[in-house]
């Protein structure tokens, strides 16, 4: 397996400041450091910041081919969160969906399959017959799907794509996307976990075991902590990939346009992702609750506080460990208090030097006490 520590970029990132000087260069597209790669155009992502850490021509439009699919996924995963259907309900094969050709199960017109296995042979093999029906089930056509992949990568800011079927089989000069883009719709799809349940299938069958299925992706098996995402090819194309990976909770995307070969296509991925986990790591802090905050003259005597946001920070590798959380909140609080007053902060600190603050707000509201809630509490000291 590829080890990070291989890397020879290793030192040239050591500090927050070192980080956030790169990841200046980075937005500019001519990142500091040269990895050497072969694609067209490539784009390196973490997913919890939606930082971009390596990028060359990352705004280039380009021909997805099958990497078009993670936009289908994204979608068809929504809609199985927002319990539009499960992956038990059945799905008919259409005549125009029996049509696909290139990589396929040969869904038969009239054939039915589970949403289950039709996700299976999209996400493993890249079926283009089973994506096709999938969107026609979402959708009721494939023109209406692709709609709705349009409207969602304008939602993503995914402002140099655009779609004009479902499959990426088809070569169209309106049939476009970036590396960037790419890497926008895969940290979308892995906000829904349930698809590495499919991503991460090496090999498996459908029909009740009768036809094989082998995943396209093949640094499932030669990656430590491959887990998605998806691979394409045509000869307008060329090899393309949006490849994903975890180790020690870091999520990174490399997405690769217009490669030379699939062996090139997966070498420069395993170059972005050994800088990337080589290089960075990600503290993680959830927004905490704090002591209650006595109060003056309200209906309640404290009030709730919370941080206002948890913290999802890109740091150099192994600085995390540096990272020192301060706390400041006021002593008390006179009523009436409304729910998200700002009460104090939370200042994190690497190495002494402040890198974020983040707000200490109120959970709840707090109206000043009248003569009622006065004589209650005193009836309610009377009687013991």
């Amino acid at each position: 397996m590829t080890n990070a520590d291989e890397t020879d970029t290793e030192a040239e990132i050591k500090t927050f400041s070192d980080v956030m000087n790169y990841l200046s260069s980075v937005e500019t597209d001519s990142p500091e450091i040269k990895l050497d790669l072969t694609a067209a155009s490539a784009v390196l992502m973490e997913a919890s910041t939606g930082k971009i850490l390596y990028a060359a021509n990352g705004d280039a439009r380009h021909a997805p081919a099958s990497v078009t699919k993670v936009m289908t996924l994204l979608i068809i995963m929504e809609e199985l969160d927002k319990g539009t259907f499960t992956t038990e309900d059945t799905v008919t094969t259409s005549e125009h969906a029996a049509s696909m050709g290139g990589t396929q199960i040969y869904l038969e017109v009239g054939e039915q399959m589970c949403v289950n296995d039709m996700i299976k042979a999209i996400a493993v093999p890249s079926a283009n017959d089973a994506t096709v029906a999938m969107a026609e089930f979402v959708a009721g056509s494939e023109e209406g799907f692709v709609q709705m992949m349009n409207e969602h990568a304008s939602a993503l800011g995914m402002n140099n794509t655009h779609f004009t079927n479902c499959t990426g089989l088809f070569d169209d000069d309106n049939h476009y996307t970036t590396a960037k883009d790419m890497a926008i719709m895969t940290r979308a799809l892995l906000l829904h976990e349930r698809i590495f349940e499919y991503t991460t299938i090496w090999m498996d069958t459908l029909r009740g075991g009768q036809f094989g299925l082998a995943n396209t992706n093949k640094m499932l098996k030669t990656y430590n902590g491959m887990n998605g995402m998806k691979t394409g090819y045509t000869q307008l194309a060329k090899h393309c990939f949006s490849g994903t990976a975890k180790r020690d909770g870091m999520q990174l995307i490399a997405t690769v346009m217009g490669a030379p070969s699939a062996k090139d296509k997966f070498k420069d991925t395993a170059k972005m992702l050994d800088f990337g986990f080589a290089n960075f790591s990600v503290y993680s802090s959830k927004a905490e609750e704090y002591q209650p905050i006595p109060v003056l003259k309200g209906t309640s005597s404290s009030v709730g506080i919370r941080e206002s946001e948890g913290l999802d920070l890109l740091v150099a590798k192994g600085q995390g460990r540096n990272i020192e959380k301060h706390i400041t909140v006021e002593s008390e609080l006179t009523a009436p208090i409304e729910a998200g007053t700002e009460v104090g902060t939370v200042t994190y600190t690497l190495n002494g030097e402040t890198i974020k603050t983040c707000p200490i707000i109120t959970t709840e509201k707090v109206p000043a006490a009248g003569f009622g809630t006065y004589f209650a509490r005193l009836f309610s000291f009377i009687t013991g």
